[in-house]
């Protein structure tokens, strides 16, 4: 990581700038693929899968054998491990299913807000380098929750055609069973526009790389919507001298494996613990199975220490990481004063391994800076509120006055008539 120590604040913008291609030739790239998809369906699926992930497909979907022999093929621990993530992820969710009051504005004059889950809903996840069958559960769960009627999953194949069993185990146990071998920026596009084998969604949930986020941000300017930008995925670390160096190294890393357009930004006020944190990823990464893709995103990364603990916690919230971590001896008292994350981790024992798996907030976020905006993914991620309003005749007497004065005074007559026939 470089390390660059106390800078002015108008340098700030520039240290926190997101590794990213150029922009133009990315957006070309995904343009062409969506293009191709709308155009001619299955066919540029199976042509792009062919190119991208080296797979030539003769069926798209999941099959309901390779849905039952799922089950045989993934471990027992695994399972359990899985069931357990599920019903942490469950309960916490679950909370955040709850009807909402009718409201008596003035008397005859009663206003509610109801809760209905997206007819339908795409769900796109991760396989590529790393299978993230964890992500099922995160999207599933809360689309199972919410009501939706239609959910339907596409994830990109492995290299012998198949699904990784771990995802089909997921699915099941979240509720899901269409299930489409199809990845990338193409995936996105046959649950924005349908083929004839994918069915076109109304709303699409996911994280990914640069051109699923890409892809997912452009079917927006359609009729198709979008949980948030997701993806690429980045952790950054607020740690004091309290903190582990060791815990902090491993935080970084777990972030810094998942690819080369991954970002880790660790903020301190010591030089001194930057420099242990940094020698602790020097030894840890070399025992990485992934260590080439670490590498790589650590040249993206950077440790900042600051003067003191005020300015490192504006600078974490002008950066609005995706995941944040606190590691400092108040960590609940800077806790609270963040505006911008899209997950926070308080203390040393918190790490953000905890919410990419199983201890039940959800781990798709909002990443690039978005989380100055966004939320996470939740059970109203994926519902409608619809507002309802029942005036009795006299409440409508009370509030005409209002009604009429208001839409005379827009020059919106007719409003202003539809009031006053009813009480004629």
């Amino acid at each position: 990581m470089q390390l660059t120590l106390y800078p002015e604040r108008a340098q700030w913008s520039s240290l926190l700038q997101r590794p990213v291609q150029e922009p133009e030739k990315l957006e070309k790239a995904i343009r062409e693929v969506l293009t191709k998809v709308k155009a001619n369906g299955d066919e540029a699926l199976r042509s792009f899968t062919r190119d991208f992930d080296g797979v030539l497909l003769k069926e798209l979907q999941v099959s309901e054998l390779e849905m039952a022999a799922a089950n045989s093929l993934v471990d027992p621990a695994l399972k359990q491990a899985i069931e357990t993530a599920k019903r942490n992820i469950g309960i916490f969710h679950s909370f955040q299913v709850k009807e909402e009051p009718v409201v008596m504005v003035m008397p005859g004059v009663k206003c509610w807000r109801r809760s209905v889950g997206i007819e339908k809903v795409g769900l796109y996840i991760p396989g590529g380098t790393a299978p993230l069958f964890s992500t099922v559960l995160m999207l599933g769960v809360p689309a199972t929750l919410a009501g939706c009627k239609e959910i339907i999953l596409c994830t990109p194949p492995q290299k012998d055609g198949s699904v990784h069993p771990a995802i089909l185990f997921a699915a099941q146990i979240a509720g899901i069973t269409k299930i489409f071998k199809v990845g990338g920026a193409q995936a996105i596009a046959a649950m924005a526009y349908g083929t004839e084998t994918i069915p076109k969604v109304f709303k699409i949930f996911g994280p990914g790389n640069q051109y699923v986020n890409g892809a997912k941000q452009l079917v927006q300017a359609g009729h198709t919507a979008i949980d948030m930008p997701a993806g690429p995925s980045e952790v950054c670390v607020l740690a004091d001298d309290s903190a582990d160096a060791a815990f902090v190294a491993a935080d970084l890393l777990s972030q810094a494996e998942h690819g080369p357009d991954s970002q880790v930004l660790l903020v301190t006020t010591s030089a001194d613990f930057a420099n242990a944190v940094q020698k602790e990823i020097e030894r840890q990464v070399a025992l990485l199975p992934r260590e080439a893709f670490a590498q790589q995103s650590l040249s993206n990364s950077r440790a900042v220490v600051l003067h003191s603990i005020e300015d490192a916690i504006d600078l974490v919230n002008q950066y609005a990481a995706e995941h944040l971590i606190i590691a400092c001896g108040n960590e609940e008292e800077i806790g609270g004063k963040i505006i911008n994350a899209g997950s926070v981790f308080l203390g040393n024992y918190s790490p953000e391994s905890a919410g990419d798996y199983a201890s039940g907030t959800n781990h798709t976020l909002p990443t690039n800076g978005f989380a100055g905006a966004y939320s996470g993914v939740s059970v109203d991620s994926f519902v409608k509120k619809i507002t309802y309003q029942q005036l009795s005749k006299q409440g409508l007497q009370q509030l005409a006055p209002v009604i009429e004065e208001m839409a005379v005074a827009e020059g919106l007559e007719a409003h202003a008539n539809a009031v006053r026939i009813r009480l004629k």
